[in-house]
């Protein structure tokens, strides 16, 4: 080997093992640790605990209540993200562009701005409260949905743009209506997107804490808040450890199945690279486009309306900035170890940290995975690493929180106890931001020719030239979008933030579950304005991502 090539190998490896390690440390072996803690009983191996956890009645009911949840969430996802994606990608009015940005919103809101909003839409003095809906699963499976549509139809619709429509046309050819055409030509090839967004779907909402903690409480709990509950007030911590097997087991056969979906999607019909001329809405498109309107209105711009005008209301009901300026200055009886203007300053240091942490680690990650070894081996050994990589996707920020919790006590022979600090919190957002920011980056490098890196070789360029002008420059693309989803995720993780928060150090998203669930008088409304605070720079955020970016494709 000479001696560019042993420099190349060894910079590829270096580039596949800091993130490597980064996620063994801070990921595999917290998770490990909390899993072997289910095992373990005063320092010996006693599995006795599983046949206990698993034999109580509350088990069962949990677990069948998340697969409830994720199951229904899913169908009203599909049923109405579909509508979403043929009007976003396969119509062409004014604004579309626009729209798709806004509908990247709701993926990214934190959880405890939805479930406040649906609590402020459905709760007492909400305009829908008469409904009754409160505390059931009718309003937990809505507010899944809210952030879900958007998965279904982004990963359907990208997939839907670049569908050879060949077959559907020559459906109406031999006299088949349009409805008929599309059931019998289009939706076959569109079912491995459609799988692919379901099982991604299922995925999120059997993982959700905060949408579960804020509107079921403890009559509707999920693995995830049952294992909060576990561990924050009863300090089991064993029973929470082997109820999280359960997660891991779901959490397991929804990745499998998402990922054999996502390969074979596109292997199963023809795709084309550039899309379709999209078509002008026509009366035809009428009952999609109502569709379309009525769970934009209803299931997004309903909650979050309701969110913001009783934040504006006192506690006798006149419209006030009182909540807004109790933020400032909050009474002494709250729940707060200073102002929420600390928080929200606290909050966007941490996501900034975090952000850093999980664009450099994405970079990375993509530009390894983007490789196209001729090696079986090599390719095989690729297949194992962006698994790796997406593990954090499946398993539940909670869970996260409570390994770091258990392992970070001078870990690695560091000289002080991380857990007394603020550092594992932008390291927890990270992890849990990590894997869409990968999946936004890897498809413009995997989209690049690969006859343009030969051709540099051939014409003398060496390894690093041809990153600095091929691979780099492309992936300027979508970095604004993929720095845009990592500071909003993580700007509003609320999971594992929730476990490894230290007084006087509290997030926004924190501070707002806080006040929400508190009895002073008019902490609640307090709440309400910070939920309100939350939702609007996180929007922000995204809303500049997805204007500054130039390729926004997300393949999950």
């Amino acid at each position: 080997m000479h001696r560019g090539s042993a420099w190349g190998v060894a910079a590829w490896t270096l580039a596949a093992a800091i993130p490597l390690a980064f996620l063994a440390v801070f990921f595999l072996w917290p998770v490990a640790s909390l899993v072997a803690t289910g095992f373990v009983d005063d320092g010996r191996f006693d599995p006795s605990g599983i046949p206990e956890v698993f034999a109580a009645p509350r088990t069962w009911r949990v677990i069948g209540q998340t697969l409830a949840q994720a199951g229904l969430a899913t169908l009203l996802s599909i049923a109405l993200g579909l509508p979403a994606a043929y009007v976003l990608y396969r119509l062409d009015f004014p604004g579309r562009t626009a729209l798709r940005g806004l509908l990247t919103v709701p993926f990214v809101l934190p959880t405890v701005v939805v479930g406040v909003a649906f609590s402020a839409l459905l709760g007492p003095g909400g305009p829908l409260a008469p409904l009754g809906l409160e505390r059931s699963m009718t309003v937990i499976v809505a507010a899944l949905a809210f952030f879900n549509v958007t998965v279904v139809a982004r990963t359907v619709g990208s997939f839907w743009a670049r569908l050879d429509r060949s077959s559907e046309l020559a459906a109406r050819v031999l006299g088949a209506g349009r409805v008929r055409a599309w059931v019998t030509a289009t939706l076959p090839a569109l079912t491995p997107a459609i799988a692919s967004a379901a099982s991604l779907v299922f995925l999120f909402s059997s993982t959700s804490f905060g949408i579960v903690l804020i509107l079921g409480g403890r009559e509707f709990s999920n693995v995830e808040t049952e294992i909060y509950r576990l561990t924050v007030q009863f300090l089991d911590l064993r029973s929470a450890a082997v109820l999280s097997l359960a997660q891991f087991a779901i959490v397991g056969a929804s990745l499998v199945v998402s990922a054999r979906l996502r390969r074979s999607g596109e292997r199963a019909v023809e795709l084309r690279e550039e899309t379709d001329r999209a078509a002008r809405p026509g009366r035809g498109d009428l009952p999609v486009l109502l569709v379309f309107g009525a769970t934009t209105l209803l299931l997004h711009a309903a909650p979050v309306l309701a969110l913001i005008a009783r934040s504006l209301r006192d506690r006798d009901g006149a419209w006030s900035l009182a909540n807004y300026a109790a933020l400032v200055r909050p009474p002494e009886e709250w729940p707060l170890d200073g102002s929420v203007l600390e928080a929200i300053g606290l909050s966007f240091r941490l996501a900034v940290a975090a952000a850093a942490i999980a664009m450099v680690l994405g970079i990375l990650i993509a530009l390894v995975l983007s490789r196209r070894p001729a090696s079986a081996t090599l390719r095989r050994s690729l297949a194992v690493f962006d698994g790796l990589v997406m593990l954090p996707l499946g398993v539940s920020a909670v869970t996260l929180g409570f390994g770091l919790l258990l392992t970070m006590h001078r870990p690695l022979g560091i000289g002080f106890d991380l857990r007394t600090s603020v550092v594992l919190i932008p390291i927890a957002q990270a992890l849990v931001s990590l894997p869409l920011v990968v999946r936004t980056l890897l498809p413009v490098l995997r989209g690049i020719d690969p006859q343009l890196r030969f051709a540099a070789g051939v014409l003398g360029a060496r390894p690093f030239a041809v990153l600095r002008t091929i691979d780099l420059p492309m992936l300027g693309r979508s970095a604004g979008l993929a720095l845009g989803f990592a500071f909003a995720v993580s700007l509003g993780e609320f999971g594992a933030t929730s476990f490894l928060v230290r007084p006087g150090a509290q997030t926004l998203p924190v501070v707002v579950a806080e006040l929400i669930g508190h009895q002073a008088p008019g902490s609640y409304g307090a709440g309400l304005a910070g939920a309100v605070v939350l939702a609007v720079i996180t929007a922000a955020v995204m809303l500049l991502a997805e204007r500054l970016r130039v390729d926004g494709k997300v393949e999950f």
